[in-house]
């Protein structure tokens, strides 16, 4: 009896491991986070799937237009299609109040269609944006998910200053004072962004390992005492 209580113990804790790793999982997120103020950033906008039944089948992000982002450039991502969308920016290329040329022309949306997400998978979606507005200290990108059995879930709320996460957050990028990236020309490759995605891919494995040894710990200390219990008493 003891013994089948500690063995039950591995799916008790692989389940605890799941719970723990949920959060960063549960919806749609920009990663990286944070970019510079005025500058070019190159982003992924990361896609889990939360259903065991259902593939994710498009993802549409919107782009925000109070502070316009006249540019948009997008990374194929095998199987899918993206279409970005247009629009003449409000008050065109007028100069603002500070002598600052106004874009004439502002990214409202970019959709992925085509592929398959399938259950227990995550896909990500790289583009290259900007230049980013220098008076913002974030944007939104509100994030419409949708399944092949028709379900449809927006990730569109504002996260309020109390730092508490809604249900559906919309994916956030914080704007930070200091110089971004330059405009990248065609055909150059973002390796300041692929050193980036390495350690971020290293930092993430890392932390599962980290995860995966302590819980094995734990097993192996509650496997221990149930041994050491079991020998006190025969």
């Amino acid at each position: 009896m003891r013994r089948r209580r500690a063995l039950v113990l591995v799916p008790v804790l692989a389940a605890m491991l799941l719970v723990l790793a949920g959060p960063a999982w549960a919806h749609v997120t920009i990663d990286p986070d944070e970019a510079a103020q005025g500058g070019f950033a190159t982003v992924r906008f990361r896609v889990p799937n939360e259903r065991d039944d259902a593939a994710t089948t498009s993802l549409e992000v919107e782009f925000p237009t109070d502070n316009p982002i006249p540019s948009a450039r997008i990374q194929p991502v095998a199987g899918w299609t993206a279409t970005v969308e247009t629009a003449p920016a409000t008050g065109g290329a007028e100069a603002d109040e500070g002598g600052a040329e106004e874009p004439a022309e502002m990214v409202t949306r970019i959709t992925w269609t085509g592929g398959a997400i399938q259950p227990g998978q995550f896909e990500e979606f790289p583009v290259s944006m900007g230049p980013l507005p220098d008076d913002a200290d974030q944007l939104l990108f509100p994030a419409i998910q949708t399944y092949d059995s028709g379900e449809v879930v927006r990730w569109i709320e504002e996260t309020p200053p109390s730092g508490e996460e809604p249900e559906n957050p919309a994916p956030t990028l914080t704007l930070t004072a200091g110089g971004g990236e330059e405009e990248p020309e065609n055909g150059e490759s973002e390796t300041a962004s692929d050193a980036d995605d390495a350690e971020s891919d290293d930092s993430n494995t890392l932390a599962v390992v980290a995860l995966i040894v302590g819980a094995l710990g734990l097993v192996a200390g509650g496997v221990a005492l149930v041994q050491g219990r079991r020998r006190s008493t025969s």
